[in-house]
């Protein structure tokens, strides 16, 4: 996820992507990273069978370069 300019990346994991974009775009927590940041806009995600595969492939996202990630 995104904000409005691109200039910042969310990376996470979730079992219903449709419930978890609902919560960041409500902003009800205030003390979130994505309520900090504005993120709201679905840029890009993928899909696993296991929750273990999701997390592994979370890691390597979140261990690459900004300049990668947006490549």
């Amino acid at each position: 996820m995104s904000n409005k300019s691109g200039s910042v990346l969310y990376t996470g994991v979730t079992n219903n992507l449709f419930r978890r974009m609902n919560e960041h775009r409500s902003r009800a927590k205030m003390d979130s990273f994505t309520y900090r940041y504005n993120v709201y806009k679905l840029v890009y995600f993928e899909f696993h069978y296991t929750i273990q595969a999701a997390i592994t492939r979370e890691k390597q996202i979140k261990a690459g370069s900004r300049k990668r990630n947006l490549s």
